[in-house]
Order: C-alpha cells, then sequence, then structure tokens
C-alpha cells in the first residue's frame, strides 16, 4: 500500500498551478495591431475587447473562488492517497484549460457551441473538486473540525456549481441570451446554503 503524501508539498504545486492558470487569462487577450487603431481608434479597439475582458474577468473570479474553495478542503486533508492525488491532477488539468477555453467563447460570444466549451470546462472543475471534497470529508471523518453540519455544508457548495453550469448548457439551446447569465444563481444559492450553514 502506498503511504500517503504529504499534503504541503501537493498544496504549494496547487497553488502554483492556479497563480499560472489567472496569469494565462489576461494573456488570451491580444493587444489591437495598429491596423486596427488606424481603423477603429483606441475607443473603438477597446471596445472590440469588451467581450475578451467580460470573459478574463469572469474566469479570473470563478477561478479565484475554487482556489479558495480548494484552500479550505485541503486543510482538512492529513495526507493525500493516490486516489486524492488523481482527483487533483485532474482537477488542476481543467483549470490550466481554462484560459483557452475563456478566449475561444470570448471570441466566438455569440456562438453557442464555443459558449457549451465553455460550461463543459467549468462543469469538469466543478465535478473534480466535487469529487475531491466527498473524498477528503469521507476519509477524514474523524477529523476534530469535521462537524456533521460543516461536512454537509461543503458538499452543498461543492455541488452547486458544476449543477448550474450543466443546466446553462442544456439552456442555451432554449434561451441563448439568458443561458450566459444563468451561473449569477450560483452565488444566490450559497447565500442561502451559507445562512443555513449558521443557523444549523
Amino acid at each position: 500500500m502506498i503511504p500517503r503524501l504529504h499534503p504541503d508539498r501537493i498544496n504549494n504545486f496547487c497553488d502554483a498551478v492556479f497563480a499560472i492558470a489567472m496569469t494565462l487569462l489576461i494573456l488570451e487577450i491580444k493587444v489591437p495591431t495598429h491596423e486596427q487603431m488606424e481603423k477603429l481608434g483606441f475607443i473603438g479597439s477597446l471596445r472590440n475587447l469588451i467581450p475578451s475582458f467580460i470573459g478574463f474577468f469572469i474566469s479570473f473570479i470563478v477561478t479565484a473562488l475554487y482556489w479558495r474553495a480548494h484552500l479550505t478542503i485541503a486543510r482538512f486533508a492529513k495526507g493525500y492517497d493516490n486516489r486524492q492525488l488523481w482527483l487533483t491532477v485532474w482537477l488542476l488539468l481543467f483549470i490550466v484549460l481554462l484560459p483557452f477555453s475563456t478566449a475561444l467563447y470570448s471570441e466566438y460570444f455569440n456562438h453557442n457551441y464555443t459558449f457549451i466549451f465553455y460550461c463543459s470546462n467549468l462543469v469538469m472543475i466543478g465535478l473534480f473538486h466535487y469529487l475531491l471534497t466527498i473524498n477528503i470529508v469521507n476519509k477524514e471523518k474523524h477529523h476534530e473540525e469535521l462537524t456533521p453540519n460543516l461536512k454537509n455544508w461543503l458538499k452543498w457548495r461543492a455541488s452547486i456549481a458544476p449543477i448550474i453550469w450543466a443546466l446553462s448548457i442544456g439552456w442555451v439551446f432554449i434561451e441563448p441570451y439568458s443561458a450566459r447569465f444563468l451561473f449569477l444563481s450560483i452565488f444566490v444559492i450559497q447565500i442561502f446554503i451559507d445562512r443555513k450553514h449558521k443557523t444549523n
């Protein structure tokens, strides 16, 4: 049996990958060319980049929230077994993919299939974060800080985002415009979950 791996090295590696992915998001926004500046002017050139900046902002916040969520759940892990390690690797794979899916969606903002690709990326991030959360909560069930209420809160919080992003994929075929804003409901639902957690 492989012994548990020390969590500090894995968590430090995760922090580095999250930081690199968040930095790469801005590198996907290309500076206007001289030809564009000549043709459209400064304001016009920046106006063309609005979808890219919207995508950058949303993906940056989403990545930051997943980084914070990873910090929250990782502190309960006294060590990583092989399953936890590979769940973490898969989570980071889709975190690293996010700059590309963000750039693709921003470039073709009105195309439903680029939106589906972007949402699918976020579904996979959410799914592996949820699986990692479940794995750590179950494995560390005797952790002194993991009360039943806290376990439920961690599981519920981890489950909301992938469900909403998956619903966005289905909803885009019914109402493409509103599907692009369905993710805002994640924050509303999490507020209610947080309140319920605090009152229990």
